[in-house]
């Protein structure tokens, strides 16, 4: 029986952690964006940059799990504070993104050092593009809600790792197999893809940035103003 409610809280804590996390992550979604940041790099760069951004991933998610809400206690900060502000990050890279120059294809450009790209394996490509604001507010929420006794922490930690491991690998999936899909459907469709992409990016920043904004607003309190009572003559 002790066994089977541990598998059975094993399992919730499983299912919250992916459920709640792999459709803000979107990588299917996220893919699009991560050809266009990696323009011009051979098929060997991007399958290297997907192992680092699925590692990057899987450390960036399981930090906010477990040493986020301590983090922003010590630095005196909210969750409201990290939406307002990953939310105005995520909104320039849309934003970036959506009004970028529509590449030739017809035209063969010099190849992007790839030093450089590798550089850009944590930001942007892991922070914001593929863990957003969205995503580490969630994670330190599911993170901040602490189990009771020894046996559950670990209950807990051991769904966290997996749930966290399945997400960088559906990160790993669709990043290292972005471009077979994008040969498949052509330079035209893959625009519109991306233009529809980074407008949803757009959309999510500013949705984010609301609800920080939201949530400010809820903490603010207003005092009545005093009633001064009349003077008897």
């Amino acid at each position: 029986m002790i066994f089977s409610d541990d598998v059975r809280a094993f399992l919730t804590a499983l299912l919250l952690v992916v459920g709640g996390l792999l459709p803000i992550v979107n990588p299917v979604g996220s893919a699009p964006m991560f050809l266009a940041m990696t323009r011009g790099s051979d098929p060997q760069t991007r399958a290297v940059l997907a192992v680092k951004i699925a590692v990057n991933t899987f450390i960036l998610i399981m930090g906010a799990l477990i040493f986020g809400a301590y983090v922003l206690k010590v630095f005196g900060l909210s969750v409201p504070a990290v939406q307002v502000a990953g939310g105005l990050v995520l909104c320039a890279l849309g934003w970036n993104l959506l009004n970028s120059d529509e590449p030739d294809p017809k035209v063969d450009g010099a190849p992007p050092n790839t030093e450089m790209v590798f550089m850009r394996a944590f930001y942007p490509l892991t922070l914001p593009l593929t863990v957003d604001p969205g995503a580490l507010a969630v994670a330190v929420t599911l993170g901040a809600n602490h189990a009771h006794g020894i046996a559950r922490v670990a209950i807990g930690l051991a769904a966290a790792i997996l749930g966290t491991a399945l997400i960088s690998v559906c990160v790993w999936l669709c990043y290292r197999y972005a471009g077979r899909v994008a040969r498949w459907l052509g330079h035209s469709r893959v625009m519109v893809v991306l233009r529809l992409s980074a407008f949803i990016v757009l959309c999510i920043g500013v949705e984010i940035t609301w609800n920080g904004v939201k949530a400010f607003a809820s903490q603010l309190t207003f005092a009545p103003p005093a009633v001064v009572a009349p003077k008897s003559p």
